[in-house]
């Protein structure tokens, strides 16, 4: 993989560039080494986390809806952000910084599939957001369960059964006759525009694309 970041003059920032980029091209075995050194600097935890990994994240996401990497890629830059993150998990919880927006997530009810799901769950963990993924199988009453216990942001069902897609629209029905205040989403492989249109939620037909319109939708709330 290329390199995408322009080189910075401050020794703080071009530390957050290499972060980036080790993000960006997936070397597991540099994270941690890194985020204690630009800890050691004095980069605040949230620095490293917004200016480094998430924005290293945001050119894999960039890159993945161009085409230019593919999910296999996309997985080794979202573990080796993860290994990072669990370093500073317990620093970002010390100094009360918050997560950009909480998303429930799972695959619908007689549905195994999990593969476009994770990817969504991926993207979304680096564009700094909590996920909460119930898994595969998924009924409305456990996501129902699941929205009262922890008040999300967005609600996202997954499907990549055509036979599948009624459980989808079952559930975003008893979703909105239980009025949540989640902006609802679907995706997945026999999912369409016009199909999410016909149930009234919103679409993406790829993880980059969803993490872009829940950003747009919080920003304008």
């Amino acid at each position: 993989m290329c390199n995408n970041f322009e080189a910075y003059n401050r020794d703080g920032d071009k530390m957050l560039d290499k972060i980036s980029n080790v993000v960006l091209n997936a070397s597991e075995e540099e994270i941690l080494d890194l985020v204690e050194e630009a800890l050691s600097k004095n980069n605040s935890p949230e620095k490293i986390l917004n200016e480094g990994m998430i924005a290293g994240m945001n050119i894999v996401g960039d890159k993945f809806q161009k085409g230019e990497m593919f999910i296999p890629e996309v997985m080794l830059s979202a573990n080796t952000m993860q290994k990072g993150l669990e370093m500073l998990e317990p620093l970002l919880a010390e100094t009360g910084v918050k997560k950009k927006g909480k998303i429930l997530i799972g695959t619908v009810k007689d549905d195994m599939h999990d593969i476009g799901k994770n990817i969504v769950s991926i993207m979304f963990k680096g564009a700094g957001f909590e996920v909460i993924d119930l898994g595969t199988n998924v009924s409305s009453d456990e996501f129902i369960d699941k929205y009262h216990e922890v008040e999300p942001d967005i609600i996202g069902l997954s499907a990549l059964l055509t036979t599948t897609m009624n459980n989808m629209k079952d559930i975003v029905e008893e979703l909105k006759a239980e009025a949540v205040e989640s902006y609802l989403m679907v995706g997945g492989a026999p999912v369409t525009a016009e199909f999410a249109e016909s149930i009234g939620v919103h679409y993406s037909d790829n993880a980059a694309g969803a993490v872009q319109q829940v950003n747009k939708y919080l920003n304008n709330k």
